[in-house]
């Protein structure tokens, strides 16, 4: 179940807006699904520059490995060390502990570009 409060991207990236004005990135239960058991995640590291839509990262499971896109541009703040450490949380909680990248962002006008509750869902029924 895809939380309502968030934006999606096309690639199945999610984006929480923190009261501190940073988001906070994550993939979301479809896309872990669909990968199966992940067992590997590479992210950039903090300090880093994401550019909307970009690659940021690399994701393994134990069907596929799978670019990440970064749904929005900024800095990376802070990077979620424990799905490097135990990928497993991307499967097991995708929308809390399974986060990934903490970003401050450069426009937050690339925020309208992404999919609302109601969008996402219905490119989740078009794709299945």
């Amino acid at each position: 179940m895809t939380p309502e409060n968030l934006k999606y991207s096309e690639e199945h990236e999610w984006v929480r807006v923190e009261s501190d004005g940073q988001v906070v990135v994550g993939i979301t239960d479809f896309a872990a699904e669909s990968l199966g058991d992940v067992v590997f995640v590479e992210l950039p590291d903090v300090g880093e520059q994401l550019t909307q839509f970009e690659k940021m990262g690399e994701i393994e499971s134990v069907k596929a490995v799978s670019d990440l896109y970064s749904p929005v541009s900024g800095t990376i703040t802070e990077r979620n060390d424990s799905v490097i450490d135990s990928p497993e949380l991307v499967n097991d909680s995708p929308f809390d502990s399974g986060w990934m990248l903490r970003v401050q962002l450069t426009d937050s006008g690339e925020l309208d570009k992404l999919m609302g509750h109601a969008d996402y869902q219905a490119l989740l029924e078009a794709q299945s």
